[in-house]
């Protein structure tokens, strides 16, 4: 089912939570809506369930507008992060409840209830503990009887916020392989809420970023992380450093320096310069480069990441070298981006 969400606001007290939000995500799309507290994103969700009412714009399922339409007429499966199961059915009385409530003439037999949820239950890895009841399964497995249960209807929509923000790491990344390949197996519209960059990047076909009631940027994983178009999509999505820097000629200086680098198109003035702890070149010499004192070294996994001062003027900043690499505190290092962006300074804009 495609779901298209058109100029929609939502005011809460006079308090924009969304403000002119458009969206158009395909059939069979599995999309992450990612953004700290705050940006809007379970909201979204929930106009799109129909558990809110928008106070401006249209949300369609094809080409009907759903707007007016109730949870049930829109045939909506959702799942949330407190998975919401009755403590007093069982794992199979759960999965089976949404059919059950189903008006007569809609609701299928006694039989094929039963057989629909032991077929999800196989789905979702839990044949064999249909009879036991919600505090007898772990974390993992409540979240499967709850995505069972959602899809249990046949949703025209699956809706998932938070599904895994009770879990603990490691089941949070088994859960996600695991939604990802059962995903592509039912081909379900599915929309989940996630204020987690590395979930959103792992498991969505594209992702919607957002900040303050707003879309900031829509793209696949890759041009999310490779391609961002703002400095806030740049500084939530991975590790990232900031430096103020200044524009002139499409050359870039730091402080009174050049740095090496091209700003081909660029206007000139005050500008931010960002770019990725790994993505960088280690220099023996220093003819346009940044250059700083190590202040401090660690060991992360694979990666060796390294604090550097770089002036009194300037904010700290991280870099990853390889595990190997010498990186004594006091030590001086010079380096060079290897990918980077430059943003224009807003307040100069503004001023201009």
């Amino acid at each position: 089912m495609e779901v298209r969400v058109q100029n929609i606001r939502k005011e809460f007290s006079q308090f924009p939570a969304l403000d002119d939000v458009s969206l158009d995500i395909r059939s069979g799309e599995l999309i992450a809506l990612l953004g700290p507290s705050g940006s809007g994103k379970t909201t979204l969700l929930r106009l799109v369930a129909g558990l809110e009412t928008p106070s401006d714009g249209i949300i369609y399922f094809g080409n009907e507008d759903a707007s007016k339409k109730t949870v049930q007429e829109r045939n909506i499966g959702f799942v949330f992060q407190s998975y919401a199961l009755f403590r007093h059915m069982t794992v199979l009385d759960n999965v089976s409840f949404g059919l059950k409530i189903r008006p007569s003439g809609r609701r299928p037999s006694a039989q094929a209830i039963r057989a629909r949820a032991l077929e999800l239950l196989d789905l979702v890895q839990l044949t064999g503990l249909e009879k036991r009841y919600p505090a007898q399964l772990s974390g993992g497995q409540r979240q499967r009887v709850a995505l069972a249960r959602a899809m249990a209807v046949e949703p025209n929509v699956l809706l998932l916020d938070e599904p895994f923000g009770a879990l603990d790491a490691q089941v949070r990344k088994e859960l996600r392989r695991w939604l990802r390949e059962i995903h592509d197996r039912t081909g379900h519209t599915t929309i989940f809420v996630t204020h987690d960059q590395e979930e959103a990047l792992e498991l969505a076909d594209r992702v919607v970023v957002m900040s303050k009631g707003r879309i900031e940027q829509t793209g696949t994983p890759d041009e999310i992380y490779d391609r961002p178009n703002s400095p806030f999509v740049f500084s939530f999505i991975g590790q990232s450093n900031a430096l103020p820097v200044r524009v002139e000629g499409e050359k870039v200086w730091l402080d009174d320096r050049l740095i090496g680098l091209e700003a081909r198109g660029e206007p000139d003035g005050p500008a931010d310069l960002y770019f990725r702890p790994h993505d960088i070149e280690i220099l023996d010499g220093c003819g346009g480069c940044i250059a700083g004192v190590v202040a401090g070294s660690r060991r992360v996994a694979g990666t060796r990441h390294v604090e550097v001062n770089i002036g009194a003027r300037q904010p700290q900043i991280e870099v990853e070298l390889p595990p190997e690499t010498p990186a004594p505190e006091g030590a001086r290092l010079a380096f060079r981006p290897k990918r980077y962006r430059l943003f224009a300074r807003r307040e100069a804009a503004v001023a201009a």
